[in-house]
């Protein structure tokens, strides 16, 4: 990852269009983000802070978090004293992590007041500080630091904010000709680089080192910086499995590049999707944890039962024993344990064991009611199993359900399992809940729209209840995932194809490749009586066979 000085200066150039904004809302979905929405130039945006120790950043987005019924302390603070405000300068100093928000605001008697708000994006020290711009004391930051931490910076209330401390490091921006030709005199690593130049991490000093090869230093150096802090070319790639990001082309790596417009939606494509699985973990872990162990005491219970049946299976055997009881009364007599007789099926010897308190006939029935039990029982346990299989099946599909939510899809799976008796229901208060599922909804490239199931809730609506009969109807062929359903009743390939890389990447097939999917029409999907919520089955079905692929999935997506 690469939020290093000099994106962060290529950033600010970016969010200065929101310069003379004002703040309408402030909102805080978690511990670690703060949103404001912000009118700007006749537009309404959504900024986004974030402290995550791994995906600290600041940006524009396009993407929706959901936040919590009560607003937190420190979000309660913000809107106190900010919301309202105008943005009337962004900066920062050198090529700093540190980005100052200076904010004109009024207090409660309406007169006016200097606010910063200080976003500085230094890993797990990151951190998000209001501070009075007048006397330069804290009025409260995300994280405190009390002295017993930190003896050289203070973050608490009350005390006055001292930046972190700066690297005396050369700017890139303002170095000589002549400096930047005796520094590259010699052979330089990526390190050495970053020792000696503010604003570098290792990954944009392999990129500059690289581009030396084919030029003059001097002249790559002042042509790489301006690219960069001037936002060139903002570069998402892929290589090795691994995302790697840049404001400029990047190319000492070979992978699968796009390239954006502007840095704020590469940061959505880059983050949006790990912060939100990291928010699902937080909400989500004591349910995952459940669902794990139910997977595993029904895998116990089937291997149980798997043992049971071939207990049961011996019933043929109980049976001959019986037969061959009754045709051989003469040969054996009470208090015997065992007789030998001829098994007139394969004309072999055979030796039965015998109750030496029974009479032959007892004997022989004893072994009859032991049959007609096995067999019984073998009933009970081949239902057992299938059950248990069912059951596996719909908690294998939970756990891939939790895995790929939304925060706002795992309190409809919890209802789920809550109304299927697995959980006790939640007393909360329910005012605010929508009283139907939200399927995700998606454009096709062509302009029709397509909704997908993320959870069960969903899946059922969708289906049954959003869907036209003559719609058409996807879903992964034998792999647990998501109903998608293709607003239309003859799309057309393109998107047929969209709607099934989208039912693909929705599964449990998501890192697959050439994933097979089937589609039909919804008249033609039917939910079998008693079926758990999500099962159906369906009939007079095609087959696709896709590559989930991310990008497509993030183009199809509808913004709100």
């Amino acid at each position: 990852m690469a939020f290093d000085g000099l994106f962060t200066v290529a950033m600010i150039n970016e969010l200065k269009g929101l310069e003379t904004g004002r703040i309408s809302k402030v909102h805080q979905p978690n511990a670690l983000e703060v949103v404001l929405h912000i009118r700007a130039k006749g537009k309404n945006e959504k900024l986004l802070f974030s402290i995550h120790p791994s995906y600290a950043r600041v940006h524009i987005t396009k993407e929706s978090i959901d936040n919590p019924q009560e607003p937190p302390m420190f979000c309660m603070l913000l809107r106190k004293h900010i919301e309202g405000g105008i943005i009337t300068r962004i900066e920062n100093e050198g090529f700093e992590r540190v980005i100052t928000f200076h904010i004109e605001s009024k207090n409660e008697i309406g007169d006016p007041v200097n606010r910063k708000l200080i976003i500085e994006i230094m890993g797990r020290h990151s951190n998000l500080v209001l501070v009075d711009g007048e006397t330069n004391k804290i009025i409260d930051g995300l994280k405190h630091l009390p002295p017993s931490v930190n003896s050289f910076r203070t973050v608490l209330p009350g005390f006055e904010y001292v930046h972190p401390p700066v690297q005396h490091k050369v700017n890139p921006q303002t170095i000589s000709d002549e400096e930047i030709k005796q520094f590259f005199s010699t052979e330089k690593t990526s390190q050495e680089v970053v020792s000696h130049f503010a604003g570098f991490s290792p990954f944009h000093a392999k990129e500059l080192l690289y581009r030396m090869k084919s030029g003059d230093a001097i002249n790559v150096f002042r042509s790489f910086i301006n690219e960069v802090t001037g936002s060139a070319n903002p570069t998402y790639l892929e290589a090795d499995g691994k995302p790697y990001f840049s404001p400029t082309t990047i190319t000492h790596l070979t992978g699968k590049i796009t390239h954006y417009e502007d840095l704020s939606p590469l940061l959505d494509r880059v983050f949006f999707a790990r912060a939100e699985r990291d928010r699902v973990k937080q909400q989500a872990g004591d349910l995952e944890r459940f669902i794990h162990n139910e997977i595993n005491k029904l895998n116990t219970k089937l291997e149980k039962l798997h043992n049971d049946l071939e207990q049961a299976s011996k019933l043929d055997q109980y049976q001959l024993f019986g037969e061959l009881l009754m045709a051989n009364l003469y040969q054996f007599e009470k208090g015997m344990k065992e007789v030998t007789v001829i098994n007139y099926y394969n004309n072999d010897e055979i030796t039965i064991p015998l109750d030496e308190r029974k009479t032959p006939v007892e004997n022989a029935q004893g072994y009859y009611t032991k049959y007609n039990k096995a067999k019984n029982a073998l009933i009970r346990v081949k239902e057992q199993i299938d059950k248990t299989k069912e059951e596996i099946d719909y908690f294998e599909m939970l756990l891939n359900q939790v895995n790929q939510a939304s925060p706002a899809d795992i309190e409809e799976i919890r209802e789920e399992l809550a109304e299927e008796g697995y959980l006790k229901k939640r007393n909360k208060k329910q005012k605010n809940k929508p009283v139907k599922p939200a399927p995700e909804k998606f454009i096709s490239s062509t302009g029709i729209p397509i909704s997908v199931g993320k959870n069960n809730k969903q899946n059922d609506y969708l289906t049954f209840k959003l869907a036209k009969k003559s719609d058409i109807w996807l879903h992964t062929k034998d792999i647990p995932g998501s109903h998608v359903v293709i607003h239309s009743n003859q799309p057309d390939e393109t998107t047929l194809k969209e709607a099934a890389i989208l039912s693909a990447y929705f599964s449990k097939a998501r890192n697959s490749s050439s994933v097979p999917v089937d589609y039909t029409q919804i008249r033609h999907v039917k939910k079998p009586s008693g079926a758990k919520p999500g099962f159906v089955i369906y009939f007079e079905q095609k087959t696709l066979y896709v590559t989930p692929d991310e990008e497509v999935v993030l183009k199809l997506k509808q913004k709100e």
